[in-house]
């Protein structure tokens, strides 16, 4: 129930306007002076407050700008028996919803203060989602206590709170992006946007539409009119993902804008003014894409002024179980399935294998073992290619490895159904249960 706070000094007034909104379904609280007032909502989760201007420890019109200081969802509506213009033009300014006479106008008050309560309904739902962003998008979602890990996200703290071009440095799926949005959220910028980009998705006339916009007519199929990602991102920041894959011509316009904060559109004349942070991001070695004549040393130098090289996946093997909890309880949530337990084997399994596709790959092994099982993930939801070698001598033929490793490839061929699978080795669905069971699979 929504919670309405009422200041004034009469008694007499303060009652008949409880009276009023009360009537209409509200949870009403009162007070005599602005100290009480004060006190109240440091105590009560007050959405609206009504307040008289000329009370006897105070103005109402200063109060306003206090409490919108500290309490910024709640919303102020003034009330006074003494209206003057400027009393009213300077409520308004310290935050004020509104500025209303005592009694004229009483029927004013309740579709007034239903339409404060939908602005602090919508600023609550926004600081709500605000919250989850935040969390999504922090450093406390990035998983791991490897030493290269925990130096990566100390680097990526420090320079969050600057302004500061950054290069991160890393194999594909590494957590690149994850690590320039935990940076966008840790900055000043937080509040605008953070706008990522591909530079290998793009062709060189695409991505040169993209970055940096076009006038209409630029070119066949400009029709109108199109924003770029630099002023989509202007106060924010630009996230260019495998950036050593620019073309060398989109490199010279990326570093004019570095230097000097300013590009023009494709098709254009004007020049546009950004306030834009750089990110970037590759998987190159840039250095020798300079020596090969690839990529500019003078865009190096400028996108690498803080570099940050996050650990491969095989570096930091200890930190396997861990995310392997962590995607697994997502997934789980993802399909709406009981989070299942983990086959030991599975997670040893997982922990052996040299993951090329670091953590991307790895969330991918995950989110198809949580589709196939429900109680419990065991090592034969695992991609044939991944698990390991159970034959451990090179010479052994038995025919029971043979036959364990060939109804594992089978039960990989079909995702998991056992039924097509016994189609496929001709043998009856209960003898391929008993197989299961036997080899553990």
């Amino acid at each position: 129930m929504n919670k309405i706070l009422i200041i004034d000094d009469e008694e007499q007034l303060r009652q008949l306007l409880k009276r009023i909104v009360s009537l209409e379904g509200f949870d009403v609280v009162e007070a005599s002076t602005l100290a009480a007032g004060l006190k109240m909502l440091e105590k009560e989760n007050i959405d609206v407050v009504l307040c008289d201007v000329k009370l006897p420890d105070g103005n109402g019109v200063e109060f306003v700008k206090s409490v919108k200081k500290n309490y910024p969802l709640t919303e102020i509506i003034l009330l006074t028996a003494y209206g003057n213009v400027p009393d009213g033009v300077q409520s308004m300014r310290n935050g004020a919803f509104d500025y209303l006479m005592k009694g004229d106008d009483n029927d004013k008050i309740i579709p007034l203060l239903n339409r404060a309560l939908d602005k602090v309904q919508l600023a609550k739902k926004v600081a709500h989602l605000q919250k989850q962003v935040d969390a999504a998008f922090s450093f406390a979602t990035i998983i791991g206590a490897a030493p290269s890990l925990k130096q990566a996200i100390e680097l990526a703290k420090k320079v969050a709170a600057t302004d500061t071009t950054v290069l991160l440095l890393g194999e594909t799926g590494t957590g690149k992006e994850v690590f320039a949005q935990a940076i966008h959220q840790d900055s000043n910028r937080s509040d605008k946007s953070f706008v990522a980009v591909n530079c290998s998705s793009f062709s060189k006339e695409l991505l040169e539409s993209e970055l940096f916009g076009h006038k209409a007519g630029a070119f066949t199929g400009a029709i109108k009119d199109k924003k770029g990602l630099f002023e989509e991102a202007n106060n924010g920041t630009l996230f260019l993902d495998e950036v050593g894959e620019m073309p060398p011509e989109l490199q010279a316009r990326l570093l004019r804008v570095l230097e000097t904060g300013e590009f023009i559109k494709v098709g254009d004349t004007k020049t546009v003014k950004v306030n834009v942070r750089i990110i970037a991001a590759t998987n190159r070695d840039l250095q020798k894409a300079i020596e090969a004549g690839h990529f500019r040393s003078d865009l190096f130098y400028r996108l690498s002024v803080f570099q940050i090289s996050l650990p491969s996946l095989r570096d930091r093997i200890k930190d396997i179980p861990a995310l392997v909890d962590y995607f697994t309880k997502m997934f789980a949530a993802k399909t709406n399935k009981p989070v299942p337990s983990l086959q030991k084997e599975y997670v040893a399994a997982l922990q052996q294998y040299d993951w090329p596709g670091n953590i991307r790959e790895l969330k991918n092994v995950i989110e198809r073992s949580v589709i196939l099982e429900v109680n419990e993930l065991t090592i034969s939801t695992i991609p044939f290619n991944i698990q390991p070698d159970t034959n451990s001598n090179p010479f052994s033929y038995e025919l029971a490895a043979i036959e364990k490793q060939h109804i594992q490839k089978v039960l990989q061929h079909t995702n998991g159904n056992k039924t097509e699978a016994a189609k496929l080795l001709g043998i009856g669905l209960t003898t391929l249960y008993r197989k299961i069971e036997e080899f553990q699979l």
